[in-house]
């Protein structure tokens, strides 16, 4: 009986051990707990209902953008937000996606319109970035008034109007916090005279404007024409604290 008695004892005691390493082993910090640990952009995005990472890296090989100067980083960022916005019917045009990258000069073609159902590049051209910005490079942001910044993040193209820049796009910041003033900061895609190769040979890059993504006089009626009414707009700087607080790259 006593025999019994102690192998009930060890049993039982085997049992709270294993259930105390069990409650100590989902209490483990996530640094500490099994599975791989990111630290780049990439695997950020999740599996997408359209395809995986994979297919999107073969339709950025397909599309050439490398040759064209946008980094994968770049581009599988906008398509993950692109998505997500898809997903929750923020867009009225599907399969269409414009990428400014301001990781780059401002002496590069960085503005991209994709057409990913047909996957075409439909265009790529010149770009302004915000007087205050940065001079070749833009490295600050902000949607704050008068800032004259640029701002990150994702936009949704609205309406067109003839103003004081002429012919002109409204755009819906999407990411509050980083550029959800930019109806009320008028944000607008415009043409404008300091943004074509003249002025880059005379100045040695592109002239800025007051926040506003100024694209080439003589392409910006086609270009507005193409993104008008409901497509997606993504401005890019691999900046940390947009990456890690988008909303819209969070889901």
């Amino acid at each position: 009986m006593m025999k019994k008695n102690r192998f009930s004892v060890h049993v039982i005691g085997l049992i709270c051990l294993l259930c105390c390493l069990a409650h100590l082993s989902f209490r483990l910090p996530a640094s500490q707990r099994p599975g791989p640990s990111f630290g780049c952009i990439l695997p950020l995005i999740s599996v997408a209902p359209m395809s995986g990472i994979s297919a999107w890296m073969e339709e950025y090989d397909e599309l050439h953008l490398d040759s064209l100067g946008l980094s994968l980083e770049a581009f599988t960022t906008a398509v993950r937000g692109y998505q997500h916005l898809l997903s929750k019917g923020l867009l009225d045009r599907d399969g269409l996606l414009t990428i400014i990258d301001f990781s780059q000069s401002s002496k590069n073609k960085r503005f991209y319109v994709l057409d990913l159902n047909a996957m075409k590049v439909l265009f790529n051209t010149y770009v302004a970035h915000g007087r205050r910005s940065g001079a070749e490079f833009a490295t600050s942001f902000s949607d704050r008034n008068h800032s004259n910044k640029s701002s990150l993040g994702f936009y949704v193209t609205r309406n067109t109007y003839n103003g004081g820049e002429g012919y002109s796009l409204r755009l819906e910041g999407l990411d509050k916090g980083f550029n959800d003033k930019a109806l009320a900061r008028n944000v607008v895609v415009h043409g404008s005279w300091y943004v074509n190769e003249q002025f880059l040979s005379s100045h040695g890059m592109m002239g800025r404007s007051l926040g506003c993504p100024a694209v080439p006089m003589e392409e910006h009626e086609q270009i507005i024409d193409s993104i008008k009414d409901g497509s997606c707009v993504f401005m890019y700087y691999p900046d940390p604290n947009y990456l890690h607080h988008s909303r819209v790259l969070k889901g």
